[in-house]
């Protein structure tokens, strides 16, 4: 699902202008099929004001310290039969290493973040503010701790280690915003 996006920003006399409205294509990869990336806006450092609201540098898909991202997420319903032994979601096992490198591709250091052996499970350097704009979706966290968030519904992730599960019939749409914080 493609979302629209509209930033503003400052011209020379100091007015407040429409910098650009436009559709943000959701990146998608063949490793995780179903699930979409609509990468909305980020930077890798602390924005300085005022701005023309021309797009700042964020290669990665997580931010730094200082940093911020701000995306839309759509996760699919979870699939429900069991996937043969080695095998990633509609991914041969003689693919994975191909697949892998399109997720670095598209989302860089997305892939370095995620648990090998219980995939979906990660843990980021950031404070995560997620709200749940359509669709339900449970938020699993250490020693398989689970909370269900449905439409309106909103977390903010310290850091922690979780996974997402959507284990409804529609797909689930999160507005996420990711900001970069120091782990000591």
């Amino acid at each position: 699902m493609a979302n629209r996006r509209v930033v503003t920003g400052t011209d020379a006399s100091g007015k407040a202008v429409i910098a650009s409205n436009e559709e943000i294509e959701p990146v998608t990869v063949s490793l995780m099929p179903g699930l979409e990336f609509g990468l909305a806006w980020g930077a890798d450092d602390t924005v300085t004001l005022p701005t023309d609201g021309a797009s700042a540098n964020a290669p990665a898909y997580f931010p730094p310290e200082r940093g911020f991202r701000f995306a839309f997420v759509t996760i699919p319903p979870e699939p429900r039969s069991e996937r043969p032994e080695g095998d990633s979601p509609g991914i041969p096992a003689s693919q994975t290493s191909e697949a892998m490198g399109e997720v670095e591709d598209k989302l860089p250091g997305l892939i370095a973040h995620i648990e090998p052996d219980h995939p979906g499970m990660h843990t980021t350097d950031t404070i995560d503010f997620d709200v749940v704009l359509s669709g339900e979706i449970w938020l699993e966290l250490d020693d398989g701790a689970e909370v269900k968030l449905e439409t309106g519904d909103c977390v903010v992730q310290n850091g922690t280690r979780h996974s997402w599960h959507n284990r409804a019939s529609e797909p689930c749409i999160l507005a996420v915003a990711l900001v970069g914080a120091r782990r000591t």
